[in-house]
């Protein structure tokens, strides 16, 4: 049984984080992969983003993006055919019986929502992502909607922790390049490498830009039971490696 992950922020609204519990993923990628982009069986992650989908919002079609490291947000009314998706790392709808899915292993998956105006969102927020500003995107698609960015929460799901995310000096002169105050999101490592807050940093930016966020503290690193993580399997010398799947969705009109 796949085990979502929910945020307090998102009360009331259908969404869930979900890990590699309850697939039908075997070997290196046991467990709920969902990534098309990996070495798994067609079938087997059809089967595996059916249960994902019934774990959130049974009966919903699921609209996904092809996700390029981008600021890029575009307006989801429907599901794309998997070969013909937007190039994008954000989404936005209104849509009742719509959900709208964010694919991970490592990056921070963000799910936001404005409950009265019934605007939702969805970002795949990576390092290039989050610093190109595709959290601002997304606030901005959402108002373009209806949403007010005072009414919208944010929760900031399962990614790759600072503890676990050694970079080198020109990513961190990159933060700091952008804005002097990015230094604090940089700590010296156990081998004297700056370690990045990837996390601290997509909640900093939602906050900055108004919106009230919550970030949930689970590191996909650090905790290979529970999730995928690319960086990890990359350190492990995997050949392959599993994602994992955030979904926020409308229910369907009755």
């Amino acid at each position: 049984m796949s085990v979502v992950i929910r945020a307090p922020v998102l009360d009331g609204i259908a969404h869930g984080f979900l890990g590699r519990s309850g697939g039908v993923s075997t070997g290196a990628l046991a467990g709920l992969n969902v990534g098309f982009g990996s070495g798994d069986e067609r079938d087997v992650i059809a089967e595996n983003r059916r249960r994902a989908v019934a774990a959130v919002l049974p009966g919903a079609d699921l609209a996904t993006v092809h996700q390029i490291h981008s600021a890029l947000c575009v307006t989801a009314d429907r599901a794309w055919p998997q070969d013909a998706r937007p190039h994008a790392d954000a989404m936005v709808s209104t849509t009742p019986g719509l959900l709208l899915g964010i694919l991970t292993a490592d990056c921070a998956p963000v799910l936001l929502a404005d409950r009265a105006a019934g605007v939702i969102g969805a970002a795949h927020a990576g390092w290039r992502g989050a610093l190109g500003g595709v959290t601002d995107a997304t606030i901005a698609a959402m108002e373009a909607l209806g949403a007010r960015r005072e009414h919208i929460a944010a929760a900031v799901g399962p990614c790759i922790a600072q503890a676990s995310y050694e970079v080198d000096d020109a990513f961190r002169a990159r933060f700091i390049d952008k804005d002097a105050d990015n230094s604090r999101f940089f700590v010296a490592g156990p081998a004297g490498k700056p370690h990045f807050d990837l996390p601290f940093y997509v909640a900093h930016r939602l906050e900055t830009a108004g919106v009230a966020t919550i970030a949930l503290g689970l590191n996909t690193y650090a905790e290979p039971d529970r999730f995928f993580s690319f960086r990890r399997a990359t350190h492990l010398g995997e050949p392959d490696y599993g994602r994992q799947i955030s979904l926020i969705g409308i229910p369907a009109d009755p």
